[in-house]
């Protein structure tokens, strides 16, 4: 049996320290575990950690493009990654700190789920990356 563990996802960017930033102030990823600058293929790059293992790549080079629509169901028309989802603890408490606190773009409010006992929302990054929060086992993640 082959065993492996989630380490990191990428996430092309066009503000690479705004970026940072936010992520930082948002989900507590504010240790740097690795910045790379490659000149020659016009690419500058920081992964960041924070508590609970998420571990993000920033990948910013110049000239790129947005993709990410504006709702969750929209951005499957294209076959790509959609969207990161985060578990959280308090959907309806993490839902109005990252919108009001944090300028994150409500996207959808938070609504049950498809199994019981699962809610869900989405809310996008200051650069319209969609970000899906799920809370699991009730109205406080019981």
């Amino acid at each position: 049996m082959i065993t492996v563990r989630f380490h990191h996802v990428s996430l092309s960017v066009a503000d690479l320290a705004a970026q940072e930033a936010w992520y930082g102030t948002a989900f507590g990823l504010t240790e740097v575990e690795e910045r790379i600058e490659m000149p020659d293929a016009g690419v500058r790059t920081a992964v960041l950690a924070g508590g609970g293992g998420l571990r993000v790549e920033f990948v910013q080079r110049p000239g790129s493009q947005p993709v990410a629509p504006a709702d969750a169901f929209a951005a499957t028309a294209a076959q790509t990654f959609t969207h990161l989802a985060l578990q959280v603890p308090d959907l309806d408490a993490e839902f109005v700190r990252l919108t009001a606190e944090c300028g994150a773009a409500a996207v959808s409010a938070p609504a049950a789920g498809a199994t019981e006992g699962m809610r869900y929302a989405y809310v996008a990054d200051p650069e319209g990356n969609l970000l899906e929060l799920i809370e699991t086992g009730g109205p406080r993640g019981a």
